[in-house]
């Protein structure tokens, strides 16, 4: 039977500072209904996305032609646009009528770019979005230069947009995404890591910038103090829902649906949430068998991890603790008036749990 997730904290309260709001609602059984489109989430922005994408391509101009060529090869590999997305519904979602959503929207983009590149080069990756990456096909180096080229633009273009509030959130998130990266590098092969030790990477690494876009959509609509921190909340909780989801898909996407081989944080020695859960509820055979195969990295010991995964249910549960952080990030929404941005932002938290690539 589907259950249907009402967020209606301080309701009463709301109704009477913003208007009559809705109940937030998020089916969280998977099974019972197909995953929302993202194209249709996106839908509501998609003028802004084309801008965008426009921007984007302008500021990657350079007159040193690698640049140009690494940079246009992973911008133009694909993707979700999940982050600058982010940033237009939130500022939607608050009214805002500038051009400055466009510009960090890109922002985003290029930092999260810049992320990747950086990814690839230290868990030796050759493949994502379907195709070689960045490293594979020029080389670590010129991979690791051109994602400083990415951050340095992006600064760039956080100092034109002229505030310092604007500046304050974007230092302070890609200081705490580096963090993440060396976290989960010093984390790589390690089979002791808790639970919690293993979210807190998540919330650095990945989540940060999905509440790094969430804030500054609700910075540009002049959202009060709580809305803004709502709005960063939101951000946070579905950027974890995110990657709890793709360590799931790790284990069970399809290569041709999701870009990337499947087993690739088992072979990187990633000790991912599926894993830590085997692991705790495994026999000890089980735990043993996990334990070593993080341990040594690899895909040696894949069918038997896959078994244990299976025995302790441990995908299941990775998606559930996936679906808590959906619930949690959209209780973040509940100073935002209804509107068609905030009904996307409520499919996108849905989107994150329920997609399959």
């Amino acid at each position: 039977m589907s259950l249907v997730l009402a967020v209606k904290d301080n309701y009463g309260i709301l109704k009477r500072s913003f208007g009559a709001l809705s109940p937030v609602q998020i089916p969280v059984d998977i099974a019972a209904s197909p995953p929302p489109q993202l194209d249709a989430i996106r839908s509501v922005v998609a003028d802004d996305m084309g801008a965008v994408d426009a921007l984007i391509r302008r500021r990657l101009d350079s007159d040193v032609v690698l640049i140009r060529r690494i940079a246009e090869y992973i911008i133009g590999s694909g993707g979700k646009r999940l982050r600058p997305a982010l940033v237009l519904l939130a500022s939607g979602a608050f009214g805002y009528r500038g051009t400055f959503h466009h510009e960090l929207a890109a922002v985003i983009e290029f930092i999260h770019t810049a992320t990747l590149l950086h990814d690839d080069v230290v868990d030796q990756s050759d493949m994502r979005r379907g195709r070689k990456t960045a490293n594979a096909e020029f080389g670590n180096a010129a991979s690791v230069l051109v994602g400083d080229f990415l951050y340095s633009r992006a600064f760039q273009m956080m100092v034109g947009v002229g505030s310092m509030r604007v500046m304050s959130v974007l230092a302070d998130a890609t200081n705490a995404i580096a963090e993440g990266e060396v976290l989960q590098l010093l984390n790589a092969r390690n089979a002791g890591i808790s639970e919690q030790d293993y979210l807190e990477v998540v919330r650095r690494k990945t989540a940060k910038l999905f509440e790094a876009a969430a804030q500054l959509g609700a910075i540009l609509g002049g959202a009060t103090a709580e809305a803004e921190k709502g709005m960063a909340h939101y951000g946070l909780h579905l950027g974890t829902a995110f990657q709890l989801i793709d360590d799931v898909l790790d284990y069970s996407g399809d290569a041709a649906e999701t870009g990337k081989n499947l087993g690739d944080d088992l072979n990187e020695g990633k000790p991912t949430l599926p894993l830590i859960r085997a692991m705790q509820q495994g026999t000890p055979e089980q735990a043993r068998v996990v334990r070593q195969a993080i341990e040594k990295g690899g895909r040696d010991d894949f069918v038997p991890v896959m078994q244990a995964m299976r025995d302790t249910e441990a995908l299941e549960y990775a998606r559930e603790r996936a679906r808590d952080e959906a619930q949690a990030a959209c209780k973040g929404l509940s100073r935002v008036a209804d509107s068609p941005y905030r009904e996307s932002l409520v499919s996108l938290a849905e989107f994150a749990v329920m997609r399959n690539h």
